[in-house]
């Protein structure tokens, strides 16, 4: 029976759950029957009859990750490959109750998805499970509190860390990636891509030219002129200082320092 069989119930089969105490244990034996008839005789309608009767429980199971990005039938399928492992391996001669060994099997399949296929990079499968319950928490937080949760609050209800919980967040942006081939917006007209939007033009080759205009006029400035520049800009001195090193007036110092930049600025502009 294939999995996208299963997606849906047969029509003609519906199957609700027990109400009560007795429908529970009627429904009980009616399955362990189904799996006796499978596992010791190899009746595989009696296979397909069990899969139609759990397809709830695979249901269910597979809500639990509606917060996610994933689409529901995409879970349903996942959650419905779960269920037919688990009535494969099942051992109808232990005494315990099918349910009991489906639902981590489910469970365990839909996780393993999630691991294996969900995320766009590799990340550890500890800190994908606590990425996924830190979704699922604060999903339910929200709901409790009316308000977003803060990070502290969120790590609390899962008995971690704030540092584990802000690093299983930081890991949820890993879970997709998008291609920069896609449209940087999704109003109508816009043609644009995500690439589009990455990089600029890069402004370090007019430094470079102006670097070596300025070193060139840099050689042709007279030297008590260099002295006050570098006087001033490599050590640092006021224009006092300057004057009192050099034996001019602070006056003159200005006119210098000021005759000297304006020769370096017009040679910068004119590379």
């Amino acid at each position: 029976m294939s999995v996208a069989v299963l997606a849906a119930p047969a029509p003609h089969r519906p199957y609700s759950r027990p109400r009560d105490q007795r429908e529970r244990a009627q429904a009980r034996e009616v399955e362990h029957e189904l799996l006796v008839r499978y596992h010791r005789h190899g009746d595989v309608a009696a296979r397909e009859e069990l899969a139609e009767r759990f397809i709830p429980l695979a249901r269910d199971l597979a809500l639990r990750y509606s917060y996610t990005d994933e689409s529901l039938d995409d879970l349903l399928q996942v959650a419905c490959l779960g269920l037919i492992k688990a009535i494969d391996r099942f051992d109808p001669d232990r005494g315990t109750k099918f349910t009991s060994y489906a639902a981590p099997t489910i469970l365990g399949e839909l996780k393993r998805h999630f691991r294996d296929k969900g995320w766009a990079l590799h990340v550890p499968r500890d800190l994908q499970e606590r990425s996924l319950a830190l979704s699922r928490e604060t999903e339910t937080l929200s709901k409790q509190l009316g308000r977003s949760p803060s990070i502290r609050e969120v790590a609390l209800a899962l008995g971690c860390t704030v540092e584990s919980a802000l690093e299983a967040s930081e890991a949820a942006a890993s879970y997709e990636a998008a291609s920069l081939d896609a449209p940087a917006s999704r109003e109508d007209g816009e043609t644009g891509t995500l690439l589009d939007l990455f990089g600029d033009d890069d402004t370090s080759y007019e430094l470079v030219e102006s670097r070596d205009a300025i070193a060139s006029t840099w050689q042709t400035l007279p030297e008590l002129e260099r002295t006050v520049v570098e006087l001033r800009f490599m050590h640092d001195l006021t224009q006092r200082e300057i004057g009192e090193r050099i034996g001019y007036s602070q006056m003159h110092v200005s006119r210098l320092l000021r005759r000297a930049l304006n020769r370096l600025e017009e040679a910068a502009e004119a590379a």
